[in-house]
């Protein structure tokens, strides 16, 4: 290989990194905005308990978009099954909570440690921190606006499962559309998708 072949091959590889990243940054960019603003002015009109809580809910749905979109289909919906693993439980028990308690911090770590005892013991140790920031951000939510607090693990339920749509869907399109622009024949040559092409 000569040192003019082993050059332009590296600076194609560069372009593709650089088209990867640019892809990937304005994907997950655009998605965590559309997430944002169909929690706090779509949703929140419908059903809204504070401010605060609203604009939380969007944070917090925004986290679970930037949780799930990945460079592959496969690695989005696996991320989405251990986002919502994670967050059923935690909600689960923070429902349970709330119905009977309002918040306290021996409450909070009650939560956290009966979480994270419940998923060691079915083997999915994996999930605990997941489960661990759902709990404080849910219990801590619920001491800021305390009126109605047992409905805050509901409405944290709704803010992550669009968290999780939008993101495995934004995902799944920028793929797409990654490989169209790779089999477009008017493509430079070197071109690749901003996304992998696995699947």
């Amino acid at each position: 290989m000569s040192i003019a072949s082993a050059k332009l091959g590296a600076e194609l590889a560069k372009r593709r990194t650089l088209a990867a990243a640019v892809g990937h940054s304005v994907g997950l960019g655009i998605s965590s905005l559309i997430t944002y603003l169909l929690i706090t002015h779509v949703l929140a009109p419908v059903h809204s308990i504070s401010k605060a809580s609203d604009l939380l809910g969007g944070m917090w749905a925004v986290i679970a978009t930037l949780f799930v979109y990945r460079e592959s289909h496969r690695e989005s919906v696996k991320a989405a099954l251990t986002r919502a693993s994670a967050t059923l439980l935690s909600f689960g028990l923070c429902l349970i909570y709330l119905l009977i308690f309002s918040f306290h911090p021996l409450g909070l770590a009650v939560l956290i440690g009966l979480g994270t005892f419940l998923l060691m013991a079915i083997g999915r140790g994996e999930l605990v921190v997941t489960a661990g920031i759902t709990t404080a951000v849910v219990m801590v939510v619920a001491a800021v606006s305390p009126h109605d607090a047992w409905q805050q693990p509901i409405l944290r339920g709704v803010d992550t499962a669009v968290g999780i749509a939008v993101g495995v869907a934004a995902s799944s399109i920028a793929l797409r559309l990654g490989h169209v622009r790779a089999d477009s024949p008017n493509q430079p040559e070197g071109f690749m998708p901003t996304h992998p092409s696995r699947t």
